[in-house]
């Protein structure tokens, strides 16, 4: 099991528990090694106040459970705005905005396309589909590597009236 996928079964239940959805977690190598948590409240809020609990919550279970050798740091953020979409359910909740996305095969019946960017037209249990300039493309959710939501004066005049 990759590290981060260790990471998140580890601090899944405690996040819950306090009241958050888990995000995204996400591990980086290098100089100093990062660990990167995105959660937010069920209503899609997230405060500083909520980052510290949050921070104070995983540093102990990490501190416990060591799966990361050696010294790293820990970010508990908010995923932003221009989040990423990394469930179904937030392709769901971002219905009628606009994505970027790639996916981690080629699509066949895209011309071997890899990337995509367009309006989130609806989601079913396993297919995103999008409006991709002038045509309909529906890309199959196992497919989707990564997905995040374009910042557009949309976007923002929903966030405000949220």
């Amino acid at each position: 099991m990759e590290p981060a996928a260790h990471i998140e079964n580890v601090i899944a239940p405690s996040v819950r528990a306090l009241g958050f959805d888990l995000i995204r977690v996400r591990c980086s190598s290098g100089g100093s090694p990062t660990l990167q948590i995105m959660a937010e409240r069920p209503d899609g809020t997230m405060t500083i106040e909520d980052c510290a609990e949050l921070s104070r919550a995983i540093s102990a279970l990490l501190d416990v459970e060591d799966p990361i050798k050696g010294e790293y740091d820990l970010e508990v953020s908010s995923p932003g705005l221009d989040r990423p979409l990394v469930r179904l359910v937030d392709f769901e909740r971002y219905t009628g905005f606009e994505t970027k996305l790639e996916t981690r095969e080629p699509m066949s019946d895209q011309d071997g396309r890899r990337r995509f960017r367009g309006r989130i037209l609806e989601v079913s249990e396993d297919t995103v589909s999008l409006q991709c300039e002038e045509k309909q493309v529906s890309i199959p959710f196992e497919n989707i590597m990564s997905a995040r939501l374009i910042l557009t004066d949309e976007l923002i005049k929903a966030s405000l009236g949220a």
